[in-house]
């Protein structure tokens, strides 16, 4: 597979739900009928097999991605690969499909994603031909975040900011490079391994161990490489980061249908959104323990 541009998606077996009603929204709204890669395991291509017919998606598996990386061998990155925890080992399996897929450019998305309206490259990529680059200070959410009482999002994302900035020596704003879905360009990861982690002996897994945000370490070596021309825009999908988040922005009259006026689609955080967790993802006392969080936060809502 050779496409300019694909959009991917991350997943595995514990959300196979979400990438079916992912694979859904874009069956209705993909009418250029752009690239549609879904990365998963090997052991879950036998399910995604089955789950994907009917659907114009590729399968491929996160093992031939990870052994597409030059060093693959002499580093020994299967091993890295399954050694590593789940929510670290996909941001490298994501941020390194370029090299499997030979693609120029991707929209990178997580199995919670749906999309609202139709979708078109133009949306993705500048007339010049290089993608949009995600870039922004967040003030929206932070101030969200503080009026609810969670001033700990504000300290956390100025925390990891500047342990970035730190690494790359830029001094400036607080920068958003996300969140997913994320649009990343083969370019910057190219420079980002060429540039910064080969001469210092690291791969992309011993940056991710380091400071676990792969969309900040494409931002700032974008920002510091210059890769590509920087067309800055917002974010194309509503996250909603958190279930007080989701309450909120519905009591505020947000529904899908007023969503689909300014963004491409939203994003349902499956560590709240649990209901399309295949069954044994999570412990029963889980499960509880989260219905419970669930029902107090609504009923915080209503006061």
């Amino acid at each position: 597979m050779a496409d300019a541009f694909v959009l991917l998606c991350k997943s595995y077996r514990g959300d196979a739900a979400r990438v079916r009603r992912l694979l859904d929204s874009l069956a209705t709204h993909n009418p250029e009928k752009l690239p549609i890669v879904v990365a998963i395991p090997d052991a879950d291509m036998p399910l995604f097999r089955e789950l994907t017919a009917g659907h114009a998606a590729l399968l491929v598996s996160d093992e031939d991605i990870v052994r597409s990386h030059p060093q693959a061998a002499q580093r020994d990155l299967l091993a890295r690969y399954r050694a590593t925890p789940g929510y670290r080992m996909q941001q490298v399996v994501k941020a390194d499909a370029w090299r499997l897929l030979g693609c120029q450019s991707m929209l990178c998305m997580d199995s919670d994603t749906v999309f609202l309206r139709d979708v078109r490259l133009s949306d993705f990529i500048a007339p010049a031909g290089h993608p949009y680059t995600l870039m922004h200070q967040s003030r929206e959410l932070m101030q969200l975040a503080l009026n609810r009482g969670h001033g700990d999002m504000l300290a956390n994302f100025r925390t990891e900011s500047a342990r970035v900035k730190t690494l790359f020596g830029r001094v400036g704003p607080d920068l958003d490079f996300g969140p997913t879905p994320a649009l990343w360009s083969a370019r910057v990861w190219t420079d980002l391994h060429e540039r910064f982690l080969a001469p210092r002996g690291w791969t992309l897994w011993d940056a991710i161990d380091h400071i676990p945000t792969e969309i900040r370490w494409y931002g700032e070596a974008l920002l510091a490489h210059r890769s590509i021309t920087i067309d800055a825009i917002e974010p194309l999908f509503r996250v909603y980061h958190h279930e007080w988040q989701y309450i909120e922005m519905r009591r505020q009259g947000e529904t899908p249908t007023t969503l689909a006026q300014q963004f491409l689609g939203a994003v349902y955080q499956s560590n709240w959104e649990f209901e399309l967790d295949a069954p044994g993802t999570r412990s029963a006392a889980s499960i509880l323990s989260r219905h419970l969080k669930r029902w107090r936060r609504r009923l915080g809502a209503l006061r």
